[in-house]
């Protein structure tokens, strides 16, 4: 049973699911979610800290330089360390302590530490991809100098904004009621009666399920309702079978 579903039941064979896919309970959606605020957060960060990097040098030349790095890879060790340690949370509280905010709790400093740990690793993979194609520029190594690494670097942009539109629609909350034969959405509110639905498909994504849902046509009439719906594989077995009988 996945962690996001729980079933309810009188024991004379109605049953009752509810269900929640979001960042705290679905990987792939958590995933998509990282990936995508912590593309656009490194992509500013890159800008700030090269910006950083160019003073220092200016002011102070080397030692500038140096001073920049090292406090760049401080920020990014200290990132790593708070996401691998066991309470988070304290630690978190801990560096935040002398800033003149409070420190998230519960799922907010969850999602602050996914932004923190996806803006780390997605810089670095733009940092090297925008270092090695400076480098073969300047060696000329590619007759095409570093256009393959600098545009491989800018597609991460526009994978993000697709990522987070993902996330954004599978995330879903809901019950299926089996005793009523139909589905409760929520946010927003809707009701999907199951005699109206005449087959279903499943397809899976990571560990999500999406419904293609076919409704009947009294009448030739058309019947209002979502034709895609996303919930949890188990909950999307119940509704085929439901439907199936």
């Amino acid at each position: 049973m996945d962690e996001d579903t729980v079933r309810t039941g009188d024991g004379a064979g109605a049953e009752t699911v509810q269900w929640r896919r979001d960042t705290s309970t679905s990987r792939t959606v958590r995933l998509l979610w990282m990936f995508g605020v912590g593309t656009f957060f490194a992509a500013i960060s890159i800008v700030i800290c090269w910006r950083l990097y160019r003073l220092g040098d200016e002011a102070f030349g080397g030692v500038g330089r140096i001073a920049v790095l090292a406090l760049i890879a401080a920020g990014a060790a200290t990132v790593i360390a708070l996401a691998v340690a066991n309470d988070t949370e304290g630690h978190i509280a801990r560096v935040a302590g002398p800033l003149p905010f409070d420190a998230p709790t519960g799922a907010s400093a969850d999602r602050a530490m996914d932004a923190a740990v996806g803006t780390v690793a997605m810089g670095a993979i733009i940092g090297v991809l925008m270092g090695v194609g400076r480098y073969v520029s300047q060696n000329e190594l590619l007759a095409v100098g570093a256009g393959p690494f600098t545009g491989l670097a800018a597609l991460f942009l526009p994978l993000a904004l697709i990522a987070l539109v993902l996330a954004s629609f599978l995330q879903s909350v809901g019950t299926l009621d089996s005793d009523e034969g139909a589905i409760y959405l929520y946010e927003p509110d809707q009701r999907i009666d199951l005699e109206v639905i005449t087959d279903v498909s499943i397809r899976r994504l990571g560990d999500i399920a999406i419904l293609k849902l076919n409704y009947a046509q009294p009448g030739g009439q058309y019947v209002q309702g979502p034709r895609r719906i996303v919930v949890p594989p188990a909950v999307a077995r119940d509704v085929a079978a439901l439907v199936g009988s």
